[in-house]
């Protein structure tokens, strides 16, 4: 979350994280489509029914600790919810929305 804060030039907002993740952003998904709301049990991809881990730290602590895995998913996440990249702002506010979550 640091990294994404540092680029944002503002630390990440919890808050605003449940609601970019919560919400549709004018495609069909949300965030919460497939990771489940919230994130802390298995969640499904919407359209392929394959499994997918939680994403909540405190339940799958190997969450977020490989960066280019995480630059990886966030692109393709933020496509399938916004149709672009997630902004940096948007990403940090979605990890702490994460972080704040507990078992």
């Amino acid at each position: 979350m640091q990294y994404w804060s540092d680029k944002a030039g503002t630390s990440g907002n919890s808050e605003k994280g449940k609601t970019f993740f919560t919400s549709t952003h004018g495609k069909e998904w949300s965030c919460s489509s497939c990771h489940g709301n919230p994130p802390t049990t298995q969640g499904k991809h919407a359209s392929t029914n394959k499994p997918i881990n939680p994403l909540a730290p405190s339940i799958n602590p190997d969450a977020f600790t490989d960066q280019a895995k995480s630059d990886k998913w966030f692109r393709r996440n933020c496509n399938d919810v916004l149709g672009r990249e997630c902004q940096p702002q948007e990403k940090a506010d979605i990890l702490a929305y994460l972080i704040s979550l507990k078992k």
